[in-house]
């Protein structure tokens, strides 16, 4: 209570000072000059006091005012970490999912025990194990003498720092054979010891010069020169006597001949939710040797390319899609989005095929959309233009994918007659972090629109990404946070039937 009167009781007592001299002055002439004197004195004493009391009080706002400005900007600073956290987390987490979901290599971490730390989802679809039945485990516990072998024999190297790489083949449940690139990389700590180690292990596509030297060695004879052949016989033949060193292309030709594919979709939505445009779906392949066995989605695709092969794969693909959309009824039939590889521009008779298939069951062709790549319509672009021109011509569409990696991606629109634009994954995964990728998604759109192509943003993953993708214009969208793939055959259930088995495959 004193310290809440304390700055007033000089202020009153001047004006109790002055209030009685005013009095004085007025009705008491008589008293002694004395008197008045000390009024005065006191009078002149509180206001004193009142102004040391001022100066104090200035200061101490001062002060506080200082301390104020200090803690606002040292919050503002922990804001802006925050939030540059928050940012870089939900970054890494995006980036994250992408590698366990999408990366095409088995990737672990082990500590110095060889106890499992760490691993994506193509290392446990290799197993055939859900994460608890990995977490925490010895190697041994979970993996065949035949896939840990390497890391016990070179264990010892890798814990004293060296970083080993080694190619082998490895069977997969089925016992069927994959080449792998091993690397076995050492995690340090900051004083140089290592205190664990990752494992990646990628498939990879059989070189055919490789496979020669290699045999050659092995017979102790002199090789002869490696040729390229476009045709299915030339590629039997050079891979018929190396069978035992992986994947050749007698299995490739025996997967395309006997169907043994899966046809997977990944749906496309709208972002307009007053738009009725039909619904669209990507089609996606995969070896039916790799879903019963687990293994990374496409990890074949090398080997057909290697073979000069996806001409005849994309036909096959071609073929199933059009007869499966032959077999639905009319009012429910999608858009079905195919990818057409880089040999198949160069294949003018594919064209003919598809326009044959078409007139022969009767479909509509704008239900056909043929995706190709950027990197393909650059190294390719006289064949991308003819092709985009004659598939136009028979009315499917064409849609240019995985577009927006330089500017001169925007030459390509120029020449192209495209009606899709699908942008790049990594400018839409980074957009909502990156102020450089959002002012490129926004020029891609405003660019598109003005030649009326419209857009598909694909990647995406978050809520917070498909707002955004409103918010600039995007037309579509694809990605996990839309829908994971499915079989192509679960659509049946959603679309009434006609009757698939009278229609047959023919090459």
């Amino acid at each position: 209570m004193l310290n809440t009167i304390k700055p007033f009781i000089a202020a009153s007592i001047a004006l109790f000072m002055a209030t009685i001299l005013v009095i004085i002055n007025l009705y008491f002439n008589e008293i002694a000059i004395f008197w008045i004197a000390m009024l005065w004195i006191f009078l002149f004493a509180a206001i004193l006091v009142m102004l040391v009391q001022f100066i104090h009080a200035e200061k101490e706002i001062h002060s506080y005012s200082s301390q104020l400005t200090a803690n606002k900007e040292r919050l503002t600073n922990e804001i802006k970490h925050r939030l540059w956290a928050e940012k870089t987390t939900a970054e890494a987490k995006v980036k994250s999912q992408i590698v366990d979901e999408n990366f095409p290599v088995l990737l672990a971490y082990f500590n110095t025990d060889q106890r499992c730390r760490y691993h994506n989802r193509i290392f446990r679809r290799w197993f055939g194990l859900k994460p608890d039945q990995i977490d925490g485990l010895l190697l041994e516990e979970f993996a065949n003498e035949e896939f840990s072998s390497s890391i016990k024999n070179n264990l010892k190297d890798i814990l004293s720092g060296k970083t080993i790489y080694e190619e082998r083949i490895l069977k997969s449940t089925k016992g069927f054979p994959y080449i792998f690139t091993e690397q076995y990389v050492p995690h340090l700590d900051n004083k140089g010891k290592a205190i664990g180690f990752y494992t990646l292990h990628s498939p990879c596509a059989q070189d055919k010069k490789r496979i020669i030297s290699t045999k050659t060695n092995q017979n102790d004879h002199t090789a002869k020169p490696a040729t390229e052949h476009d045709n299915v016989d030339a590629a039997k033949t050079i891979t018929h006597e190396t069978s035992h060193a992986g994947i050749t292309a007698d299995r490739i030709v025996q997967a395309i001949k006997g169907g043994e594919f899966n046809l997977y979709c990944q749906k496309i939505i709208s972002l307009d939710s007053k738009s009725e445009s039909p619904v669209r779906y990507e089609i996606l392949i995969r070896m039916a040797e790799e879903e019963n066995n687990l293994m990374p989605p496409g990890s074949f695709l090398p080997l057909v390319d290697q073979f000069k092969m996806m001409p005849q794969l994309d036909r096959w693909v071609a073929n199933h899609i059009i007869q499966w959309l032959a077999s639905h009824s009319k009012e429910n039939r999608p858009v079905l989005c195919l990818n057409v590889a880089s040999d198949t521009l160069s294949d003018k008779t594919f064209i003919k095929f598809i326009q044959d298939k078409i007139f022969h069951v009767k479909i509509p062709a704008n239900l056909l959309c043929f995706e190709i790549e950027e990197f393909d319509a650059k190294s390719k672009p006289i064949e991308t233009i003819f092709f985009s021109d004659k598939i136009h011509e028979l009315g499917c569409y064409v849609t240019l994918c995985s577009f927006g990696h330089s500017a001169s991606s925007m030459d390509l629109l120029k020449k192209l007659k495209i009606d899709f634009l699908k942008i790049d994954g990594s400018i839409v995964c980074n957009m909502l972090y990156d102020d450089e990728d959002l002012l490129r998604m926004k020029g891609i759109n405003q660019i598109a629109r003005k030649l009326n192509i419209k857009t598909i943003a694909e990647l995406v993953e978050t809520d917070e990404t498909i707002a955004k993708l409103r918010e600039i214009g995007i037309d579509y969208a694809q990605g996990f946070g839309i829908a994971q793939p499915t079989a192509l055959d679960s659509l049946n259930a959603e679309i009434p039937k006609k009757n698939i088995d009278s229609i047959h495959y023919s090459e």
